[in-house]
Parts: C-alpha cells; structure tokens; sequence
C-alpha cells in the first residue's frame, strides 16, 4: 500500500522497518520457540515414565561399582581361633565401624554424582525422575551391600576357622551394622542436590508480562513508552506527511 499525491510515491513502512504483519518475519530478540510435545525438554507423562526407568535402572546397576569399592577400601576384622573358639584379635579395633563408615562416603559420593547426572540430563525431568532417582538410590545401596558381603570373606567363620587352623588370623565377613541408615544415604543425599542443583541451574519459564510486551511492541500494538510500533507519518496513514509536497 502507499499513498499518492500525483507526484511523489511513498511506501506506508519504511524499507528500514519490516512489516509487522508478515507472518514469515523472524520473531522478535530473546524470544524462544515453544519445546515440541514429547520432547526431552518438555516431557508428556509417558515421556517423562520412560525417562525415570532409565533413571532407576542405571542408578541401581551403579550399586555394582559402589560394592566393589567398598570391598577394596573397607578395613578388614581380624580373627583368630585357639581351637575351641573364635576371638577378635584385636578386642579394641574400629574396624567393624570402619566397614560402616567407608560404606556410608561412598554412597553419600554416589548420591552426589547419581544426582549431577541426572540433572544435567534431565534439565526438565518432572517428578517421576526425581522419584527413580530416589528408588535407584535405595536399589542400589542394597545391591552394594549384598556384593560386598557375597565377594567378601567367608560368612562361615567356623569352617574358615578350622581351614585355616589354630593361631592363624583370617579376615570376619564384611558387615553392615546400621543397615537401614546406610541404605538411605545415597536416595537422600541424591535428592538434596538434585533440589540444589534444579534451584541453580533448572529451566525457568519466561514471565508473562515480559515475553506479553516483547511481542506486542514487535507487532505495533500499544506497548511501554518508546517502544511501539512502526512509525506513522503525522498526517495519518492516508495523507501525506507533515511539511511535505501538497501538506499546509
């Protein structure tokens, strides 16, 4: 469209200034186009239960390495038979409450890795995920626990004690006294920097009133001051602008 006084022709926009109304122009800075339905962005619910799964499944096969590593790290109960009995060799070690502490860092350590994975990840996990990664946590916590004690030393400590005869130390089985506060350390330490983590670097929504006025200055609505749409000669979209050819 232009307007026409028989000797001049302008065009209604400037060529400086794109149409607002052409639907092919490219949206206004710092606005972001909506995450499409299902994606890993913005999950559905069957999206977001298939990604919890995956959450729980790895979570709890990580429970294998933490049980190997308590195994190799964890200090050892010395035992010893007279032949007739079987004694602590050392009646006053911390050994046993070594094998509990040695468990319990490295689960509160994997509670700590499991969640930054997942985090980073899972940036818009929902609550399902948070929820396998809880799961996964107690999983794998009584996975390590069961490793350990299966690749350990001996249960039996009677028939170890006659193998390997009177005066001979050997090693006790490998034990967790405070089970129940072991096996909890992982999922709540995973959560708490899970919470940690989402409230520093999560996904937020953009506000409402800032991306309302972005696009209503972008396409020539009334917005704030200084900020409005196309310019518009003075004389109005059907006359000539003020002080030009055929203007009082």
């Amino acid at each position: 469209m232009a307007w026409h006084d028989g000797t001049v022709t302008a065009p209604l926009t400037p060529p400086h200034r794109p149409n607002p109304h052409d639907p092919w122009q490219t949206p206004p800075s710092g606005s972001h186009l909506a995450p499409a339905y299902g994606s890993p962005d913005d999950p559905d619910t069957a999206t977001e239960l298939r990604q919890a799964v995956v959450v729980l499944a790895l979570v709890a096969l990580a429970g294998i390495a933490l049980g190997l590593l308590w195994l190799w790290l964890a200090p050892r109960v010395p035992l010893v038979s007279d032949g007739s009995a079987v004694f602590l060799k050392n009646s006053e070690g911390e050994e046993a409450i070594g094998a509990d502490g040695t468990f319990v860092l490295l689960a509160a350590v994997f509670g700590v890795l499991s969640a930054a994975a997942v985090s980073w990840r899972l940036r818009r996990g929902g609550v399902l995920v948070v929820v396998g990664l809880a799961l996964g946590g107690v999983l794998g916590s009584l996975l390590a626990w069961r490793v350990g004690v299966w690749l350990g030393p001996s249960s039996d400590v009677v028939a170890r004690a006659r193998e390997v005869g009177k005066g001979v130390v050997f090693d006790a089985p490998l034990e967790l006294h405070a089970v129940v506060v072991a096996v909890l350390v992982w999922p709540f330490v995973a959560l708490a920097v899970h919470v940690l983590l989402t409230a520093a670097f999560g996904v937020r929504e953009p506000e409402p009133e800032l991306l309302g006025a972005g696009w209503t200055s972008y396409y020539g609505e009334p917005g704030p001051a200084g900020h409005g749409g196309p310019d518009v000669p003075p004389g109005g979209p059907g006359g000539p602008p003020a002080g030009g050819p055929g203007g009082s």
